[in-house]
């Protein structure tokens, strides 16, 4: 049952993936600028809404799943996150932290000029979220093999 889950999770991971860098690809076309057209700042956002997503579901399902699959302590989400440092996952917990910390912003921001700030950070934590995804994606291969 917890495998079907976590296979369940590797697609959907994927998926998140792909869609994160399609709107990653589109917004460094447009580049960082002092202003943006409707249209631009609606893929910016689109990147935003991507980025929050992936990192959520990233944090709180897929490294949960991974713990409950290989028999951790399901415990805080900060035994959650220290549990995938150890298995590697991603290099530096403040570095996490931090792109945690600007998905709150995104999430929590309503006023547009105020959202545009936070444009040049997704875009940077955009490509590291990408790839400690594919870090992600690569250590669960292990478990796409029938046991």
């Amino acid at each position: 049952m917890i495998r079907k889950k976590l296979l369940q999770e590797i697609t959907l991971l994927q998926k998140q993936r792909e869609w994160l860098e399609l709107s990653l690809n589109e917004c460094e076309k447009i580049g960082i600028k002092r202003s943006y057209s409707i249209e631009e700042f609606g893929k910016f956002e689109t990147l935003c809404s991507r980025y929050a997503r992936s990192i959520d579901f990233l944090i709180r399902k897929f490294f949960g799943t991974l713990d409950v699959y290989e028999f951790e302590y399901n415990g805080s989400l900060i035994d959650v996150v220290n549990n995938a440092h150890k298995r590697g996952l991603f290099e530096d917990i403040d570095e996490l932290r931090m792109m945690k910390d600007l998905r709150n912003t995104i999430v929590h921001e309503y006023i547009e000029e105020e959202l545009q700030e936070t444009f040049e950070d997704v875009v940077q934590y955009s490509k590291k979220l990408i790839e400690i995804i594919d870090t992600s994606l690569e250590y669960a291969k292990r478990y796409t093999k029938r046991q």
